[in-house]
C-alpha cells in the first residue's frame, strides 16, 4: 500500500503538463471522496437504496 504522498506524486505524473493547479485540486477531491466511500462501505457505514429512498420521502415533504 503506498503513502498517500505517493498516491499524489502518482496522480501528478499521470496528469498532462498543461495541468492548472485547479485540475490538480479538483483531482484530489474527487479522489479523497472516493477514498472516503469505500473506506464507508468498508466499514459498514452507508445507507441501502431502500433506506435513501426512505429518508428522500421523508426530506421532500
Amino acid at each position: 500500500m503506498s503513502t498517500i504522498k505517493e498516491s499524489v506524486m502518482s496522480l501528478l505524473k499521470d496528469m498532462p503538463k498543461n495541468t492548472t493547479l485547479e485540475d490538480i485540486m479538483e483531482s484530489l477531491y474527487v479522489r479523497q471522496k472516493i477514498l472516503k466511500g469505500q473506506n464507508q462501505l468498508e466499514t459498514g457505514h452507508f445507507y441501502t437504496h431502500e433506506e435513501a429512498k426512505e429518508i428522500m420521502k421523508q426530506w421532500l415533504k
